[in-house]
């Protein structure tokens, strides 16, 4: 699993989509702090993530904790858009490979997540 998180933050850092490609497993799923369904498979969570990344990835974005137990992950992070403070955590759970198979984030406060999902449907819309 520690394969999986250092992929993951070697990600962060480089904001490429080819190591994002190769960290999400097929069945991989993610739940967003806004969308009521689950999104299954690897372009949905490719997608997904790749918007969250073009969203929250400016200059304040950081992790502030890190809690690990065996595959399970939990990065808690700030980031500041349009003058709100948002914080969130990211839930991730790495296969054997260290592969994402579940990607879950939750936002808050309120203003926050209005925001978010502002940007989030914005990026989603824009084609690839």
């Amino acid at each position: 699993m520690q394969l999986g998180l250092a992929a993951w933050h070697r990600y962060m850092l480089s904001n490429d989509p080819a190591l994002l490609a190769d960290l999400i497993a097929d069945d991989a799923v993610f739940h967003s702090p806004v969308v009521h369904t689950p999104q299954a498979g690897k372009a949905k969570v490719f997608a997904y993530l790749t918007a969250a990344g073009k969203v929250l990835g400016n200059d304040s974005f950081r992790y502030v904790r890190e809690l690990i137990d065996g595959p399970e992950v939990m990065l808690e992070f700030i980031v500041d858009i349009d003058g709100i403070a948002i914080n969130g955590i990211d839930l991730i759970r790495f296969d054997l490979e260290g592969r994402i198979v579940d990607f879950k984030v939750m936002v808050r406060p309120l203003k926050a997540i209005n925001k978010v999902w502002e940007l989030m449907a914005a990026q989603l819309e824009r084609p690839v």
